[in-house]
């Protein structure tokens, strides 16, 4: 059999499942650490609950993304997650789900783990949602996540610090209402409401219009160019 006779047999393997997402539906990409507790707490020496180094390779992985060919025009990080919002028009892939999920995921696993200096893996899911209303809702939904999971884990772990061991942290959480963690942390003399609100809300990047001085590159390069001449004579 002929190649171009055995590529038409066997690429629809591939591609039958191909499904692209409609036009005019917002996009949003998720991404999660995959076995980023056990990575976090005992292949690498991360301080919990949260450490500024881990901290900052999510926003480094978050430019990434947003720089790596995509049309992103927000990003959003809170603990191991990532959520990134498509513009409305991007078209990259033709909007294949599986090509999507697939590069993100990938992209973002190499970047994370060049900037750790180890294996760091993601998965990725996408979501589709038919107006602007729903996408304001996720990043609500993404920031009250982010609020509730620095609460619990600041609780946790303080108190572990202070000797209780896993199951008796969780126990002595679990069931209390957000006051109740507040004054459990304020017996401890943390404020919550003062932590820094990377830790409490996460973080958001986008693009930003500036004004900048500039200079024309083609009359750069020949006064260099003219300069080096000079010198070399």
């Amino acid at each position: 059999m002929k190649f171009d006779e055995l590529d038409r047999k066997m690429r629809v393997y591939e591609t039958s499942h191909d499904r692209c997402i409609l036009p005019n539906m917002f996009i949003i990409a998720r991404m999660d650490g995959r076995g980023f507790t056990k990575l976090t707490k005992e292949v690498h020496s991360f301080e919990a609950p949260f450490d500024e180094r881990f901290r900052n390779y999510m926003i480094e992985t978050v430019k990434h993304l947003m720089t790596c060919g995509f049309n992103i025009i927000y990003g959003f990080t809170e603990s191991d997650e990532i959520s990134l919002l498509f513009h409305a028009h991007e078209t990259a892939f033709g909007r294949k789900t599986r090509k999507l999920i697939s590069v993100l995921a990938g992209e973002a696993s190499a970047k994370f783990s060049t900037s750790l200096g180890g294996i760091g893996a993601f998965d990725c899911r996408l979501s589709e949602l038919p107006n602007q209303q729903l996408v304001v809702d996720y990043f609500r939904w993404r920031n009250e996540d982010a609020h509730r999971n620095a609460l619990n884990a600041h609780c946790y772990w303080r108190l572990r610090q202070d000797n209780f061991t896993q199951s008796q942290a969780t126990a002595r959480i679990k069931g209390l209402g957000i006051a109740d963690k507040n004054e459990l942390l304020f017996q401890y003399g943390i404020n919550f409401n003062e932590l820094p609100n990377w830790q409490k809300r996460g973080i958001g990047i986008y693009w930003q219009d500036i004004q900048k001085e500039v200079f024309d590159p083609l009359e750069y390069v020949g006064k260099s160019s003219l300069a080096i001449s000079l010198d070399s004579l």
